[in-house]
């Protein structure tokens, strides 16, 4: 049953959640890491209900791979819109134009 929060007379209350920093172990590497109150909100405000596994560099290693684990191979070329040299992780074919990450956000999109 959900909805509101109600306190001890049936009024619908407010409740006030304060975060405190937390220290994890990561599930790769071992290190302890810290999950601090400013992530937690974070993770609160996007309705993530799971607490981080792994330390923050642990999931840049995990992000920046592939989906076979090994590293991604990013490609050199020159973005469509303004000319400026910029990184993909896929190879061009030249059929369809290829933006960096600030022209794709605005000319990629349309």
């Amino acid at each position: 049953m959900s909805g509101p929060r109600r306190d001890l007379q049936g009024e619908a209350c407010t409740v006030t959640v304060s975060f405190v920093d937390r220290t994890l172990t990561c599930r790769d590497c071992g290190r302890e890491f810290l999950f601090t109150a400013g992530e937690q909100e974070f993770y609160q405000s996007r309705g993530l209900q799971n607490e981080p596994r792994r330390c923050p560099e642990c999931r840049a290693a995990r992000r920046a791979a592939d989906g076979n684990g090994r590293a991604r191979v990013m490609h050199d070329v020159i973005c469509s819109n303004c000319g400026k040299p910029t990184q993909v992780p896929f190879v061009p074919t030249g059929a369809r134009p290829v933006y960096c990450l600030d022209c794709f956000q605005t000319v990629g999109r349309r």
